[in-house]
């Protein structure tokens, strides 16, 4: 049984944003019964919004581990207000995985890495290396508390396994997992893992994901529910009457029909 059975945007507002966006205008009892959603649509109908707004709405933690006060969220607080929920299980934990969030957070680790290396550059020679690289790694809070979420530094890993790894370290129990386009860094191949990985956690959890994608291949989770976004509708909708569907699915058939005026010599 899921946690959220419904959602609804009760406004009549068509302006200014993020009221004019197609997934907050058509967001009207939108069904969730499924343990698997997806919103799919072209780069600004608002996909992102939403999921950002039920995010806030439940306050589930996400990567940096920060509160929701930062400037990102403005447009998913002024919705707060309009935002309903109906529960089937009033459970609000899980974990919120915004692909954008990603390498920002790595490069502020870094960025904090580097900058503790600048202070501690005077220090003298006498202190033993080893000492300084402790004293590094306690001040450095950021490291710290990556090790603590993730049990490692996710340097240690290639960007497409660093997010398996947090998918991994974060979706570990039951709980409302939202993920906003987790296949931005990830082949195919990790694609079908991350398919996979899903699988098998709704297998041994009763959990909930609403993901928000490009992606033809996570789409075609079996049963899952797709509700495409539109400029006109927000519908459920088959894998196979997806845009995102057919256009992929024309040009692996037939990229030359595509590329016909395309002339690399110049």
């Amino acid at each position: 049984m899921p946690y959220l059975s419904k959602l609804n945007i009760n406004t009549e507002r068509t302006h200014p944003f993020p009221f004019d966006i197609p997934a907050i205008k058509y967001a009207k009892n939108i069904d969730l019964s499924n343990p698997i959603t997806f919103l799919v649509g072209e780069n600004g109908t608002g996909k992102s919004t939403l999921l950002e707004t039920l995010a806030c709405r439940l306050q589930l933690p996400h990567i940096d581990g920060s509160s929701y006060s930062k400037n990102s969220f403005d447009a998913a607080k002024t919705l707060l207000p309009y935002l309903e929920l109906k529960w089937s299980i009033e459970r609000s934990v899980g974990f919120f995985f915004r692909a954008e969030d990603f390498g920002d957070y790595l490069n502020s680790v870094h960025r904090t890495g580097v900058q503790i290396q600048d202070q501690m550059g005077d220090l003298p020679d006498s202190i033993p290396k080893h000492v300084i690289e402790q004293m590094k790694e306690s001040a450095n809070y950021q490291l710290k508390r990556m090790c603590q979420n993730y049990g490692q530094e996710l340097n240690a890993f290639s960007h497409g396994e660093a997010y398996l790894h947090i998918m991994n370290e974060m979706i570990s129990t039951r709980g409302i997992y939202l993920l906003d386009e987790p296949e931005a860094a990830l082949s195919p191949a990790k694609q079908l893992t991350l398919i996979y990985f899903i699988n098998d956690h709704l297998q041994h959890h009763n959990s909930q994901f609403i993901i928000a994608t490009h992606s033809p291949m996570l789409l075609a989770y079996p049963k899952a529910s797709i509700y495409e976004i539109t400029s006109e509708s927000m519908k459920q909708t088959s894998l196979e009457n997806t845009d995102h569907y057919s256009v992929t699915k024309s040009f692996l058939n037939n990229p030359n029909t595509f590329l016909r005026h395309f002339n690399p010599e110049n």
